[in-house]
């Protein structure tokens, strides 16, 4: 049954920027809203701060995959989404449109599918030998972590394989479904995690989380688009996407980038795990989680236009581009401050009314520090998504120096003086390095690419 919605509300909709791929994200994310305090109260309820450390280790252990993935990703999204402005899906879901393009669409399917099949072998046995033997360092608390974590890591691996199906039709402007997509994931997340912990399931709620994520997005694959990749099969090649000449100049630059994201986000848990104990681990896990779904949300209203970027500068539609851009990294900037004041507020009353929950976060501080940095990097995401939008990494050497200075500081301060000198780490590299120096490169070549 259809729902309807006022005229009036429609209209401030379309005002502040919500389309359909927005609100089925906007929606994951409200979800999130509501079901985040359930969760959190379930986490401290029902895992003791040893196991809740364990489970956010394992998360930044998965996140090891951009060492092997390299950010392929997004070359993905970026080189289909130009083909695509030459495609278009009848009402079958074929592809339809100019031959050349779906060649060259095709022999790009056809050579990451291959390649992610390797790559998730290799993560497998590399994630998950190394992380074993990580954690195997502190595991005097008694915890059994062992046989979730060979679980946990095969399934993470089998949705690493898939990762590039869904960067395609990403880029083949399928984002409304897409996101339709990550809101069913949301919430049946959100439950299977629910109802895991309700039985005391303990470390097995990661598996099920993945297992879950795989099994949606496995659904979709085989029945709405099964007409989609028909072509990736039988499809004889005309015309190829060169790797060399075109994708590797791109993959190499974010292949470096990929690897230093996980020193941004996801060396701060280990960091704690190693020099301090599994609790500690768990609160700047739990922080950096509630700090990342404010990230995400706000996120959302330019990640979902990346299609359209492509497309437009496929046809060097530079007007309407950056219209599209500027009026929704803006209503981005302007959420993720919102969302961030609202979330200290939150934490702070917890805090003040001596809530237990409390006890499994940051100190209302250094959660501070967290949100802080996170608007800077708001701003410097929307440059990235720009930029990338055309092919193009001029960010390699920023993003090099930003991510081995925020490594080397997280490790030192983050070991020295605990959360907090993680959090300060955090900020000052977002500060003085990232957002000032991506922001000067954005306007830079901004200039230069469209002046051609």
């Amino acid at each position: 049954m259809a729902i309807h919605l006022p005229e009036y509300f429609k209209k401030f909709l379309r005002w502040i920027g919500v389309d359909r791929a927005i609100g089925y994200s906007v929606a994951g994310k409200i979800w999130q809203l509501f079901a985040g305090p359930i969760t959190l109260l379930l986490i401290a309820s029902h895992l003791s701060p040893e196991v809740q450390g364990f489970y956010y280790t394992f998360i930044s252990l998965v996140a090891l995959q951009s060492f092997v993935e390299l950010g392929f990703f997004v070359v993905i999204t970026q080189f289909s989404s130009h083909e695509w402005s030459d495609l278009d899906l009848d009402a079958e879901g074929n592809i339809t449109g100019k031959e050349e393009a779906l060649s060259r669409l095709v022999s790009l399917g056809r050579l990451v599918f291959k390649w992610y099949a390797c790559l998730a072998s290799i993560f497998i046995l590399t994630a998950g030998g190394g992380g074993y033997w990580f954690m195997s360092l502190g595991s005097t608390t008694g915890v059994n972590w062992e046989i979730p974590w060979v679980f946990y890591i095969i399934l993470s691996g089998l949705e690493l394989w898939v990762m590039p199906f869904m960067s395609l039709l990403e880029g083949c402007n399928q984002v409304v479904s897409i996101n339709l997509l990550r809101l069913v994931q949301t919430i049946t997340k959100s439950l299977i995690l629910w109802t895991i912990l309700l039985i005391g399931g303990d470390l097995w709620v990661a598996v099920g989380i993945a297992g879950i994520t795989l099994l949606v997005e496995l659904i979709m694959l085989f029945t709405r688009y099964r007409n989609f990749f028909k072509p990736f099969l039988s499809l004889s090649i005309t015309k190829k996407i060169s790797w060399n000449k075109e994708i590797w100049p791109m993959q190499w630059r974010l292949g470096l980038g990929a690897v230093g994201a996980y020193l941004v986000h996801s060396i701060y848990t280990p960091v704690m795990f190693h020099y301090h104990d599994a609790a500690t681990a768990g609160k700047m896990g739990m922080s950096i989680q509630l700090t990342g779904m404010v990230e995400s949300l706000a996120m959302a209203w330019v990640s979902t236009k990346v299609p359209r970027f492509g497309m437009l500068i496929a046809k060097k539609n530079w007007v309407e581009l950056d219209r599209l851009f500027f009026r929704s990294a803006i209503n981005s900037v302007i959420i993720v401050i919102i969302c961030s004041a609202l979330l200290w507020g939150a934490v702070y009353g917890l805090n003040i009314i001596g809530h237990s929950l409390a006890q499994r976060m940051l100190s209302p501080t250094a959660f501070s520090v967290l949100l802080l940095a996170n608007i800077f990097l708001q701003v410097a995401y929307c440059n990235y998504f720009y930029l990338r939008a055309h092919k193009k990494e001029p960010l390699l050497k920023l993003n090099i120096i930003y991510t081995l200075t925020n490594g080397l500081l997280v490790w030192f301060l983050g070991s020295q003086y605990g959360p907090m000198g993680a959090c300060v780490a955090y900020l000052l590299t977002m500060v003085l390095i990232l957002f000032p120096f991506s922001t000067l490169i954005f306007i830079r070549c901004r200039k230069e690419w469209h002046s051609t």
